[in-house]
């Protein structure tokens, strides 16, 4: 290798599920006060019978959920981040390769 820097990332499953878990959390968050009675027209229930408490409470359990499941997502990526090096072999140095 020429110098150049080797990077290389596998994020595993449960990233890409937290990442889209995050995403749909995400969407109730902005779609819920945009459009507060999309649960009386999609399920053609009214739970709260109009007075919003329960859109209200969706979108503070969605606000919750979407930074849990980003805080989650993103320990599952640095879990599997990857090292960076320089193609250079760094047993000569005791195992640290930025002491050359």
């Amino acid at each position: 290798m020429s110098g150049g820097l080797i990077m290389a990332h596998s994020a595993g499953i449960r990233f890409w599920v937290r990442l889209t878990l995050a995403a749909v959390s995400a969407a109730l968050l902005v779609v819920t006060p945009a459009w507060h009675d999309w649960i009386e027209i999609v399920f053609r229930v009214d739970p709260d019978h109009g007075s919003g408490w329960l859109e209200w409470l969706i979108v503070v359990l969605a606000f919750g959920l979407t930074l849990t499941f980003l805080a989650s997502a993103g320990q599952e990526w640095r879990r599997y981040a990857p090292a960076v090096t320089d193609g250079r072999s760094s047993l000569g140095c005791g195992g640290v390769g930025w002491l050359r």
